[in-house]
C-alpha cells in the first residue's frame, strides 16, 4: 500500500449494473474521463467486474466498479444473480444504466428491487439519449445522459455526490480514547508475514489516527518493548499490539498501562466489536467434528505458519479440546447460507469496506452462527482479552 493513497476499504464504492450493450462500460469511461472499461459493440465484452480506484470531483478518492451484463446469455443465471449480489454487498452506490432507446427491462427491475434490498442509495442512469426524440428533464433518481456524445455527464457526477454517504466525525480507530500530546507504543512485529520493506494498513491507518488526535506515535517491535518502556520518563497513555505478539506485549507491559490491539480497534473501527466479543464467548461451546469458516478479506500468499490455517485452528483445538474441521474463504466468496458452520472467525477485515463487513456479520447473527474475527480469538486463546478489553469500558462491560 502507498502511504499517500487512499486504501480502498476507505473509498466510496460506487457500482455500474445493468444489461448488455446498455452502455455501462462507456458511461463508465465518461464519468472517470478514461478509458477505464473496455467498449465494443459486441454484447458482453465485460465478462468480469473491472474495478479502479481514483479521484472523481465532487466524490474524492473512489472505487469504480464495472459489470457484467445482468442478462448475459446461457443457463448461469443463478451464478449471475449471486456473482452481483456480491458486488452489491461492497458497493456504496448502484447506477443502474439502461439503454434508453429500449427502456427498463425485466433484468433492470429486477436488480432495482436487489438494490432496494440491501437498502444501498441508488440512481437510474438512461443512457444513449442522443437517440430519443426529446431528452427528459432529470429527477432526484433519474436522469438521461449520453456516454457517446458527453450530455449531462457533469449533472450525473452531481448527483452521485449528493447520494454519497455523510462521514462521521467522531467515527475515529483510536483517536477518541486520547487527550492531545500523550504517547501511544504501537508495536508492530517484523516477521516472515510482515510485507517486505512496508507495514500492514491497520498499523498504518493507527498511526495516523494516533497523530490526528495531537500525540505521539512510537513504534516498535516486541523484542525492543521493554526498552522502551524503561526509556520513558512517564508511562505511556495505551499500548497497541499485533494480535499475535500479544502473548509477549502482555507480560512486558506493567498491569497499570493500558492495553489492547490493532485487531480489537478496528472491529470497532468497522463496527462489530460487540458481536465478535459475543461471538468469541460461545468458543467453548464448540463439539467434536464442529467446521469453523475462517473469512478473509483479501487474498494473500501464505506463510508456512499462516495465521488463519495454522496459528488459530492449533490455538483453537487445544482450547476447545476438540478435534475441529476448518474451511477457508477469500476475497468476495463469503457464502450467504452459514448452516454448515459452528462458528464464523473473520480476518481484521481492514480490506473490506464497511458494508461488505456488516453484510457478512448480520448473514452469521441471522442464523445464529458465532462471528468473531481473528484478533479477538488470539486474545481469547492467549487469556488476555479481558485485559485489552478495558481500554473500552462499553465493550469491557459485556464480558
Amino acid at each position: 500500500m502507498s502511504l499517500n493513497a487512499t486504501p480502498s476499504s476507505e473509498r466510496l464504492h460506487i457500482g455500474f449494473f445493468g444489461c448488455r450493450n446498455a452502455g455501462k462500460s462507456s458511461l463508465v469511461n465518461a464519468v472517470t474521463n478514461q478509458d477505464l472499461a473496455v467498449v465494443s459493440e459486441v454484447k458482453g465484452t465485460t465478462t468480469d467486474p473491472v474495478s479502479k480506484a481514483m479521484e472523481i470531483l465532487p466524490l474524492g478518492p473512489v472505487v469504480i466498479i464495472d459489470t457484467p451484463g445482468f442478462d448475459d446469455a446461457g443457463g448461469l443465471g443463478d451464478l449471475r444473480v449471486r456473482r452481483t449480489k456480491q458486488i452489491l454487498n461492497k458497493t456504496d452506490i448502484a447506477v443502474l444504466v439502461v439503454d434508453a432507446s429500449v427502456g427498463m427491462r425485466d433484468e433492470d427491475r429486477q436488480l432495482l428491487a436487489m438494490f432496494r434490498e440491501k437498502q444501498i442509495p441508488y440512481l437510474t442512469v438512461f443512457n444513449k439519449c442522443e437517440l430519443l426524440p426529446a431528452v427528459p428533464e432529470q429527477t432526484a433518481d433519474c436522469i438521461w445522459v449520453s456516454a457517446v456524445e458527453r450530455i449531462h455527464i457533469f449533472e450525473l457526477r452531481e448527483l452521485l455526490g449528493k447520494l454519497a454517504p455523510k462521514e462521521d466525525p467522531n467515527r475515529r480507530i483510536v483517536g477518541d480514547l486520547l487527550s492531545p500530546e500523550q504517547q501511544v507504543i504501537l508495536v508492530c512485529p517484523i516477521d516472515e508475514s510482515a510485507p517486505k520493506g512496508r507495514m500492514i494498513l491497520p498499523q498504518v491507518q493507527t498511526i495516523r489516527d494516533v497523530l490526528d488526535a495531537g500525540c505521539h506515535a512510537l513504534v516498535t517491535r516486541e523484542l525492543e518493548l521493554a526498552a522502551m518502556l524503561n526509556a520513558l520518563k512517564t508511562p505511556p497513555a495505551l499500548v497497541i499490539t499485533d494480535s499475535q505478539a500479544l502473548a509477549v506485549v502482555s507480560k512486558v507491559t506493567p498491569e497499570e498501562v493500558p492495553l489492547t490491539t490493532f485487531s480489537i480497534l478496528m472491529a470497532r473501527y468497522k463496527g462489530f466489536l460487540a458481536t465478535a466479543v459475543a461471538g468469541i464467548a460461545r468458543a467453548k461451546d464448540l463439539k467434536e467434528g464442529d467446521t469453523v469458516l475462517m473469512a478473509e478479506g483479501c487474498t494473500h500468499h501464505r506463510q508456512c505458519n499462516d495465521i488463519g490455517t495454522v496459528k488459530i485452528p492449533r490455538l483453537l483445538q487445544k482450547y476447545t479440546g476438540c478435534s475441529l474441521k476448518f474451511e477457508t474463504c477469500t476475497g468476495t466468496e463469503f457464502p450467504e447460507d452459514l448452516s454448515a458452520y459452528a462458528m464464523v472467525i473473520h480476518c481484521g477485515a481492514c480490506m473490506n469496506t464497511d458494508r461488505d463487513v456488516q453484510y457478512r456479520m448480520k448473514c452469521a447473527v441471522d442464523q445464529n452462527v458465532p462471528f468473531t474475527n481473528y484478533g479477538i480469538t488470539l486474545a481469547q486463546m492467549t487469556g488476555t482479552l479481558e485485559r485489552t478489553l478495558r481500554p473500552l469500558p462499553a465493550i469491557h462491560a459485556l464480558l
